[in-house]
């Protein structure tokens, strides 16, 4: 056992003495460890990590949702000090793509300040490093509960598929939590807990409700889609959540691992491989508009790419481009708005709160 990665041992430590862990809890202990962390050691992006976003494929991306939060910022009325907040930046690529975008709008970069949600050392040192050259302020926090009060603007993109999800598995008596158990043969092993949920059905969503036997259904805590809901409606706010999903509350397993770009077994190297499950945007949106904020979406990432205007911006970019280089920006705009399994214009969403005052954002409106 001596071979075992030091976060593996202590899971199975914790196992043994005090029983099955949720998947929850494992899913938590692998990703924010904070020394054994899979995004606290490591940066996953790019060829060399183990997964690409959005940003990363095309500047086309972080421009157009620089443009968003410029047009938002004046329908908030212009505020002098807004708190562009972004949640698990990654490299700050969108955001360095976003600013320079936003120049274009008078006012809006002598306004901002950023705030920078991020519990890697590693992907904090590469943030500072992108932002380096850029005269905006910018602060750094743990979570969301620490940026000031005050008018902001919240950005996520793929963030939340990354937090922690319970499941549960629909028997006869009731759905009983799963959990992450030691098998007879030592490897980690999935399970189900004793006793069903206490009153757990009522809680479901009307569609799941009839849910046949053996069904699995996932949810998360939303704390942070409630936090951003509080914010925003008492502080002219507005978010943007984009990651990908299902619109409507269903069934089914998603929970997965992932390493080197391909699909891998989320028991097989606790810390060492990125964690995941899809993002369900009506709990998401329940969750925030039960703060007082309203809801716009969600709508695929294709419709709100291409009503922000990404087909022009393409358009232009390959205008000046050699043979080589737009072949590069046609794959890109394939990949962010196409259809199909290779491609995230359906799978991936886009959806969008604000405080009630302010009208239809941009995107959200076809």
């Amino acid at each position: 056992m001596s071979d075992i990665p030091p976060l593996e041992a202590e899971i199975r430590r914790l196992i043994e003495a005090a029983g099955p862990i949720t998947v929850a809890q494992y899913m938590s202990l692998c990703l924010t460890h904070p020394k054994h962390g899979y995004y606290v050691t490591r940066d996953p992006l790019g060829a060399t990590g183990d997964f690409t976003t959005a940003p990363e494929i095309s500047q086309m991306f972080g421009e157009l949702i620089g443009l968003w939060m410029a047009s938002v910022w004046k329908q908030m009325g212009s505020p002098e000090n807004v708190r562009v907040v972004e949640l698990g930046p990654g490299r700050c690529t969108m955001m360095v793509d976003a600013l320079r975008a936003a120049q274009v709008v008078p006012g809006f970069r002598a306004a901002t300040v950023i705030h920078l949600v991020e519990i890697s050392p590693v992907l904090q040192m590469q943030q500072f490093e992108a932002l380096s050259g850029i005269s905006v302020p910018v602060h750094w926090h743990t979570s969301i509960e620490q940026v000031p009060a005050g008018p902001l603007i919240v950005l996520a993109n793929e963030f939340f598929d990354a937090l922690p999800v319970h499941q549960a598995v629909k028997y006869k008596d009731g759905w009983h939590e799963r959990t992450v158990d030691i098998a007879s043969n030592g490897n980690l092993v999935f399970n189900v807990a004793a006793e069903p949920i206490a009153h757990f059905e009522g809680t479901l969503p009307k569609q799941l409700r009839a849910a046949p036997l053996g069904a699995l259904y996932e949810w998360r805590t939303d704390f942070t889609g409630m936090e951003i809901g509080r914010r925003i409606s008492h502080s002219n706010g507005a978010a943007l959540v984009i990651d990908y999903g299902h619109a409507q509350s269903d069934a089914g397993d998603t929970f997965q691992a992932v390493g080197r770009h391909a699909f891998a077994d989320p028991l097989a190297a606790p810390g060492l491989a990125d964690l995941t499950a899809h993002v369900d945007f009506q709990a998401l949106g329940v969750a925030v508009s039960s703060m007082g904020a309203r809801v716009h979406g969600p709508v695929t990432q294709a419709e709100f790419l291409e009503r922000l205007g990404i087909m022009t911006r393409a358009a232009a970019l390959m205008a000046g481009a050699n043979r080589s280089d737009v072949a590069t920006i046609e794959l890109a705009l394939s990949r962010l708005t196409g259809h199909g399994r290779t491609a995230m214009g359906d799978l991936f969403k886009a959806i969008a709160f604000a405080d009630p005052k302010i009208g239809p954002l941009p995107g959200f409106n076809a």
